[in-house]
């Protein structure tokens, strides 16, 4: 089981590039990031986690941006979003985000996504909430058309790609893991749709096997291999008895918490956790 992180990357924590070398140097496999574009200031629609929005939310750097630093001094570690709002994102524009980092970094990107909760931060993309899960699957099979065919377009209800060349291609074919982020039935049924894995949160109440049970039945039913998903559990227990579970349950992945803090808090905590990424 691949043991990394992921994080917030924000504009007063540790920078990407020190974060990502100091993981690659302790034995970590990967670095996720999260992202929100902007908080509008109506906060309208309240915090899942409850109470007040964390400062992390409307600070972070550009996912990719922040990814392409992480890249240019590591060799190993693999590069993630996590989670990328795909409602939120013009598909071609970041169709050559994710093609670009992909490529710059020896095939080593893996492009975690999600809907999103945040209703009137999507709408001031023109996204809706109602739609914002059809509008992601358009957008995702519209990039996979970029990313796979040489002269690419794509016909759908919220999204009209007239026949185009795009490149670069991704170094990883026939391009890099897309891996959905949420915990729904209806989450499971998008992976097994047009997705390679699945993330969903760890933690209080989460049973690894009763997981990757769902994940093997949603596969079927859409007629996948169910050896086909991987599954990256977001915000794994940082304990290695509780750990012990993830392994035995066949988790491919579990990616612990890196909280948004200076420099020197980040690396003690690294090296308290670098012990959970060698066993």
């Amino acid at each position: 089981m691949r043991v990394g992180v992921f994080h917030f990357p924000t504009d007063y924590g540790i920078a990407p590039a020190e974060l990502a070398a100091a993981l690659e140097e302790r034995g970590f496999e990967s670095l996720f990031v999260c992202e929100h574009t902007h908080i509008p200031t109506s906060r309208l629609s309240p915090f899942p986690g409850g109470g007040e929005l964390p400062k992390r939310y409307s600070h972070t750097h550009d996912p990719f941006v922040a990814l392409a630093f992480a890249a240019a001094v590591t060799q190993r570690l693999r590069l993630g979003t996590g989670i990328c709002l795909v409602p939120q994102h013009d598909p071609i524009v970041t169709a050559k985000a994710v093609a670009s980092l992909d490529m710059l970094s020896g095939g080593r990107f893996e492009f975690g996504i999600g809907g999103g909760w945040n209703k009137e931060e999507m709408a001031q993309h023109g996204a809706s909430y109602e739609t914002r899960f059809k509008l992601m699957r358009e957008r995702v099979l519209a990039m996979k058309a970029l990313w796979t065919q040489e002269v690419a377009s794509f016909s759908g209800e919220f999204v009209k790609l007239e026949p185009s060349w795009s490149y670069p291609k991704p170094v990883q074919k026939p391009h890099p893991p897309i891996l959905l982020g949420g915990e729904s039935d209806l989450t499971l049924k998008r992976v097994a749709a047009y997705c390679d894995g699945w993330i969903p949160r760890g933690g209080a109440g989460f049973d690894p096997a009763e997981a990757k049970v769902r994940l093997a039945k949603a596969a079927v039913a859409a007629g996948r291999d169910p050896a086909s998903l991987s599954m990256t559990v977001f915000r794994a227990p940082a304990e290695a008895k509780a750990l012990e579970a993830y392994r035995a349950a066949g988790v491919e992945r579990v990616l612990l918490e890196v909280p948004d803090l200076p420099r020197e808090e980040v690396l003690k905590l690294l090296d308290r956790l670098a012990p959970l990424a060698a066993g």
